[in-house]
């Protein structure tokens, strides 16, 4: 008989300058959820307690970029919060995917969802979506 070992969760981090939208795994891997939506001061403290409780084995950080590929002026923000993650989480697994698009998907999904116009207006919510998105997408590149 073959054991299948199960590994930790990905959580996906879609960092703004007033909140940060969060999803994460199954234990297998297979299906990516949305976890919360945190105020961006809170956050190091949140993620860290998050994976003290779970297991997690890889952070997968949303990478904004322009349309045309190049890194978005977000990054001057972004940088400095991925290296204190680093700093609180050193053995921690830390990747970025482009997270082009997502806003722009998620309000999409809300549509299609059929969400009233009042909850499609609830930015917390579209980030939470919008991390969902990264890292199903994340999980469909294969990385």
């Amino acid at each position: 008989m073959q054991l299948i070992r199960i590994m930790g969760r990905i959580l996906a981090v879609d960092y703004g300058k007033k909140r940060v939208g969060l999803a994460v795994t199954d234990p297998a891997k297979i299906i990516a959820g949305g976890l919360t939506t945190v105020e961006t001061p809170k956050i190091l403290d949140y993620i860290c307690s998050y994976v003290s409780a779970n297991d997690v084995e890889c952070i997968v950080i949303g990478l904004p970029r322009q349309v045309n590929g190049n890194p978005s002026e977000s990054m001057n923000y972004i940088n400095p919060f991925v290296g204190n993650l680093k700093k609180r989480l050193p053995n921690m697994k830390i990747e970025f995917y482009d997270e082009r698009f997502t806003s722009v998907l998620a309000h999409k999904t809300m549509l299609d969802a059929g969400l009233k116009k009042k909850d499609r207006a609830n930015k917390a919510l579209v980030d939470q979506i919008s991390a969902t998105i990264i890292l199903q997408d994340y999980l469909m590149s294969g990385q």
